[in-house]
């Protein structure tokens, strides 16, 4: 009877990508770490209140520059101090309901300038 998963590449032992050598023979060295963000301090988030479909308003906030893992934590820091729900959609946030000046103050106590559009 043969193996599970004889013949694919969860059959081989992981190897490096840059060498093709077994991870446990690679020689070469480790990956740069990509810079940090920006620091809080040093942007500034645009938040405003758009109608949708239906006349529902949701309150977003564009103009961070974070990647996707953060902007989640922050998207759900910011709901949970707003107590409703919401997304990120195209980096970014968007809190449903007209939640303007809640947004702006969790904002500026995370340090971020905040700025209304």
């Amino acid at each position: 009877m043969g193996r599970l998963f004889a013949g694919t590449k969860w059959d081989r032992p992981p190897s490096c990508e840059r060498c093709g050598r077994p991870e446990a023979e690679c020689a070469c060295p480790p990956p740069e770490r990509t810079a940090s963000s920006v620091p809080p301090e040093k942007q500034t988030a645009q938040v405003r209140v758009e109608k949708r479909a239906k006349g529902k308003r949701v309150t977003v906030v564009r103009g961070l520059d974070q990647d996707a893992h953060q902007l989640e934590e922050l998207a759900a820091h910011l709901k949970a101090k707003c107590g409703s729900g919401g997304t990120v959609k195209e980096g970014a946030i968007e809190v449903q309901g007209e939640h303007l000046e809640a947004v702006e103050a969790a904002l500026t106590a995370l340090c971020y300038k905040t700025k209304r559009r």
